[in-house]
């Protein structure tokens, strides 16, 4: 059996197309959506809607860690715009969701990451995706657990739920083979991405999942550019799948 993974795809359709070739599954562990391109400020929603320039600043801000200052630019910027904020992201979104989950192969089982928006999937998912969050699939006689979403942050994303309810979806899972989640259990060396210079939210739910029950993997993405891109927790091989929409590679596993 042999199962890609990818995570952080973040619009890239093109390789998405191509990320099961091999395989006899794919799974995706969510951010499908690209609001803005930290690496080319021309790419994502934001520049679509606002232009380059303040793509540049709003970067700037956040990089900094300037969360305020960013949040009142964007209140600015939409304050100037003639549309309806909600309306236009949900446009855009879901231009996006229409190209992606066009490229997922048959069969791909998907959970959603922090910058996705789970009310819209219902809309995009064809038959052969498989949607999971807080749930369980048999794949090859081992079994995988989803946890999508991310713990709320400054950043404010789209799908952030609080550390509670995060924990009950981890709970709900039970012992697994495989824990598939978006974001990192809460280890200092698997949240810190040294290109952003900060610590990411990871999850102590997570961890202290991995620590019970011992599933053979924990895989996930959420940090671009992790300190350490896998590790053992105890007899665990935790690893992130990697940035997907900057390698186009899917992290595969065969058993």
């Amino acid at each position: 059996m042999r199962v890609h993974v990818v995570s952080d795809v973040h619009g890239n359709a093109g390789d998405l197309a191509r990320a099961g070739d091999g395989a006899d599954a794919l799974i995706c562990l969510g951010d499908l959506v690209l609001f803005l391109d930290y690496a080319d400020h021309s790419r994502g929603i934001f520049p679509e809607l606002f232009g380059v320039e303040n793509a540049d600043r709003l970067v700037e801000l956040r990089t900094a860690r300037r969360f305020d200052e960013a949040r009142d630019l964007g209140r600015r910027l939409w304050a100037a715009l003639d549309v309806d904020r909600d309306t236009a992201i949900e446009a855009a979104v879901r231009r996006q969701y229409a190209e992606l989950f066009a490229a997922f192969p048959t069969p791909t089982y998907a959970t959603y990451g922090n910058v996705d928006i789970p009310r819209l999937w219902p809309d995009f998912a064809r038959p052969g995706t498989t949607v999971l969050d807080g749930e369980r699939v048999e794949l090859g006689g081992l079994v995988f657990g989803f946890v999508g979403g991310g713990l709320r942050t400054p950043m404010r994303t789209p799908y952030e739920i609080s550390d509670e309810e995060y924990a009950a979806k981890v709970e709900a899972l039970g012992d697994v083979d495989v824990l598939c989640s978006h974001i990192p259990p809460d280890v200092p060396e698997l949240t810190y991405d040294i290109v952003a210079r900060r610590f990411e939210r990871g999850s102590r739910a997570l961890l202290d999942a991995i620590r019970r029950t011992r599933p053979r993997y924990s895989l996930f993405g959420h940090v671009h550019q992790p300190l350490a891109r896998r590790m053992r927790i105890a007899s665990t091989e935790c690893v992130n799948v990697g940035h997907f929409a900057s390698t186009g590679r899917p992290f595969a596993l065969e058993w």
